[in-house]
């Protein structure tokens, strides 16, 4: 396994070229996800991520309703690992009071209960929070890791002008910025590219981004795959189903790459993120073989030839994943 450091002033923290997806564990359930793994699972996974060298976690406090944070520290516990053995991150938003000082302080500490921690390595705002100034959002982060609940901040899907706003506030104020940028980025979704990478690489912001193989899309040469994440996961078709056609173009050349390199479709997509300047996209698996395919991407050199026949069918897509500013009243 590759390693990389997150981090642009002050901490810094090493972590695992890939990165496990939290939102694959936890109790199914017909509001949340009824493909996530149960706790025995999730500890094989994990488990086995561990032994290929993976030593970041990354998970939410609205994932599975709580069950994947509990899941995980649960699955960390068993094995008997040293909590400065691995890395996790957990995300806030999806929650009573989205962002609001009361909500932030309240859920770390149930964020930090369920994975039976005394800290966060990294700490993501889910989503940017309309209700609440920026202000008090970043000072109550500051507070967080002044506390020594959390090391280092992150944030997720936003508009790039919000996080670079949010960026200066905390500069401004003395607080502590934003380090990580986990946003919605891989071969068949690349708004980021416009304005929030530009963003990040300005203040020097470590991308590690979800969905890098587009829900499984990026996985197979054909669109559905017949599991029970295909089938049931509406977020997922409502993502990428609307590009369906275009898309196909570009799922077809990463199957004629993957072939001609004789590696899997996996590795291609992931290694052309990491030839991107991704730190460490964050894998979803649900089954062992997924993980090792993803690993195997680390160490898959693309050459610019083949990143750019990747890239030249993309068109502009619809935004996925932001929150639109709600209508003035």
């Amino acid at each position: 396994m590759k390693f990389t450091e997150l981090g642009n002033a002050g901490t810094k923290i090493k972590v695992s070229r890939l990165c496990v997806g939290g939102m694959s564990f936890g109790t199914p359930s017909e509001d949340f996800h009824l493909w996530t793994l149960d706790a025995d699972k999730t500890r094989d996974m994990i488990s086995h991520a561990l032994e290929l060298g993976v030593n970041f976690i990354d998970t939410a406090n609205s994932y599975s309703h709580g069950t994947s944070e509990e899941f995980i520290g649960k699955a960390l516990k068993d094995l008997g690992v040293e909590r400065d053995k691995v890395v996790i991150s957990s995300k806030v938003f999806y929650n009573e009071g989205k962002l609001s000082r009361e909500a932030i302080l309240r859920e770390i500490d149930g964020t930090l209960k369920r994975l039976q921690s005394d800290y966060l390595d990294i700490y993501y705002i889910h989503r940017f929070d309309y209700d609440t100034p920026i202000e008090v959002i970043m000072e109550t982060l500051d507070s967080l890791v002044k506390a020594g609940k959390v090391r280092m901040l992150g944030a997720s899907a936003m508009y790039g002008y919000q996080f670079h706003n949010m960026q200066i506030a905390a500069e401004k104020n003395g607080w502590t910025k934003f380090s990580v940028m986990q946003n919605h980025y891989n071969l068949l979704y690349r708004e980021d590219e416009r304005e929030m990478i530009p963003v990040c690489r300005q203040f020097g912001v470590s991308l590690v981004p979800y969905s890098p193989l587009a829900g499984g899309h990026l996985t197979h040469p054909e669109w559905d795959s017949g599991t029970m994440r295909s089938q049931t996961d509406k977020a997922l078709h409502g993502k990428y189903d609307p590009a369906k056609d275009n898309d196909m173009k570009i799922i077809a050349r990463v199957d004629e790459v993957a072939k001609r390199l004789g590696v899997t479709m996996t590795e291609v997509a992931l290694a052309w993120l990491l030839k991107k300047g991704v730190a460490a996209p964050i894998v979803g698996a649900t089954k062992v073989p997924h993980f090792d395919k993803a690993v195997c991407a680390v160490d898959l050199d693309l050459s610019d030839e083949d990143a750019k026949y990747l890239e030249e069918p993309y068109e502009p897509h619809r935004l996925t994943s932001v929150i639109p500013e709600p209508a003035k009243k």
